[in-house]
């Protein structure tokens, strides 16, 4: 399996995105980094449906539309990152969880528990923003640690109209 990546000029920065033939497997903000087995190789995002697709998607989010498409995803990780990254797509564009509610979801718990292992999780997530680990919050709606940046978390917040508590 090879990787292929391009960039994309963002409002927050430029963005990484990387995607093999059939799905895409990383998005990175600037403050970012991940690292692959397999070797990966710069392309013009024309020469791949995934990153072009991933391009609109992005286009219409930073428009201050939800995206209209569904992009095939393929992230790498544990058995448990892959339940709580599931999880994580299944919270609406402009709707957010507490990190309590997504164990009780996880664990399938009425209370919550793992919470570090949860953190650790969303912090792991490789799909920045389509896999939409942003809309995590503390308890009480906190604004709370983003691998991209609390300054990005938080503008990406405003984008989807999320109300949160900035400490």
């Amino acid at each position: 399996m090879s990787i292929i990546y391009t960039t994309y000029e963002s409002p927050l920065g430029t963005l990484t995105l990387y995607a093999t033939a059939s799905a895409l497997v990383g998005l990175t903000f600037p403050t970012q980094s991940i690292t692959f087995s397999a070797p990966i190789s710069r392309v013009n995002s024309t020469t791949s449906p995934i990153l072009t697709q991933t391009i609109q998607w992005l286009d219409q989010y930073f428009s201050g539309h939800i995206p209209s498409m569904t992009i095939p995803l393929a992230p790498q990780g544990t058995q448990f990152q892959q339940r709580v990254w599931s999880q994580l797509e299944h919270i609406p564009y402009g709707t957010s969880l507490t990190y309590g509610e997504l164990s009780q979801r996880v664990f399938n718990s009425p209370a919550p528990k793992g919470a570090q292992a949860i953190g650790s999780a969303v912090g792991a997530n490789p799909i920045s923003l389509i896999i939409p680990c942003h809309r995590v919050l503390g308890k009480g709606k906190a604004l709370t640690g983003y691998t991209g940046g609390l300054s990005i978390k938080r503008a990406l917040l405003t984008i989807e109209h999320i109300d949160f508590v900035d400490k």
